[in-house]
């Protein structure tokens, strides 16, 4: 579970970005200070950052951030939009920047994005061994061990879903509210049978059923390692 501090001096601001991230399953911590973020920063993997705040400059952080050995990755929240401040914030060390007002279904999006690039290894670290399944999301074509796969579009988004952390769980709301979004009376028993379905053409294809396991009682996930499911379904 990625952990998110956000350093934000107004609280409805922070809790709405801090229950957003919890929602969808990352631990956050609100800091409304400066003093208060220095002493969070070597425990989180991303930093959500107000460049406005009482006790100082959000720029000071980012230098902190950049010096320590933990090297979070780093969200600017900002009410300017100038070229020159995104610049300045982007030259200084973060990752990305963000003007108010924003949505906080835009900022969560945004720390998955960050995270999914702070996570890809160096060309000269050692390169995992390659996952059997894998999606092209400019085309929306997927395969198995080089093997197309025809997928209807909810079950390439769903797979996609789950590719972007393998190993993770994803809820069935976590998985609705990614592939289908707000205002959709989707059951549970819905997001089963789409992905018995996905399930059932990654095994036509070549594929092991363990790949897309079933985590009782909780939802789903593409295993990151082939091995025993956890239940069927």
């Amino acid at each position: 579970m990625a952990k998110v501090l956000v350093v934000e001096d107004e609280p409805a601001i922070a809790e709405s970005i801090a229950y957003f991230l919890r929602r969808d399953g990352f631990a956050a911590t609100v800091a409304t200070t400066l003093a208060a973020a220095e002493r969070e920063i070597d425990k989180a993997d991303l930093i959500i950052l107000d460049l406005m705040l009482p006790d100082g400059s959000g720029f000071d952080l980012i230098g902190q951030a950049r010096r320590s050995a933990a090297r979070a990755a780093i969200i600017v929240l900002s009410s300017r939009d100038g070229e020159a401040d995104r610049v300045a914030a982007l030259e200084t060390g973060a990752d990305d920047y963000v003007t108010k007002p924003f949505s906080p279904r835009e900022i969560v999006a945004r720390v998955r994005a960050v995270l999914r690039r702070a996570a890809r290894p160096s060309p000269s670290a050692a390169a995992p061994t390659p996952l059997p399944l894998v999606v092209d999301e400019a085309t929306r074509r997927a395969y198995v061990s080089g093997q197309k796969v025809d997928l209807t579009r909810v079950e390439f988004d769903l797979l996609a879903c789950m590719l972007a952390a393998p190993g993770r769980v994803f809820t069935r709301a976590q998985l609705i509210d990614r592939v289908w979004g707000d205002g959709f009376a989707i059951t549970d028993r819905t997001i089963d049978s789409h992905v018995k379905g996905l399930r059932k053409k990654v095994v036509e294809a070549g594929g092991d059923a363990d790949l897309i396991e079933t985590v009782r009682g909780v939802g789903y996930r593409v295993a990151d390692k082939p091995g025993p499911a956890e239940g069927g379904g």
